[in-house]
């Protein structure tokens, strides 16, 4: 379903919690719909978010380490990459 979430398992170094807020916020819009929160959607967007974001920080601190990296990195780190590079 959600493709372009990248896996934040086995990031060296560990995913940040702004990278795993990025993943929860994109599976929220993909499995909402909502991809502009307005006022009748943006506190259980929101709300959603966050419930998300604690439980995908719970699941990687509760997994057993990957034993092969993930093939790409996540959005913000690529992006990290490209204004170091400029």
């Amino acid at each position: 379903m959600c493709r372009n979430i990248t896996t934040l398992r086995g990031l060296e170094p560990c995913a940040t919690p702004d990278e795993i807020e990025a993943a929860a916020r994109q599976y929220v819009r993909k499995v909402s719909g909502v991809q502009k929160t307005s006022e009748a959607t943006a506190e259980v967007f929101e709300r959603a978010v966050r419930l998300v974001t604690a439980a995908t920080i719970e699941l990687l601190g509760e997994l057993p380490p990957r034993k092969v990296a993930p093939k790409s990195d996540p959005p913000l780190r690529r992006i990290a990459r490209a204004n170091a590079n400029r």
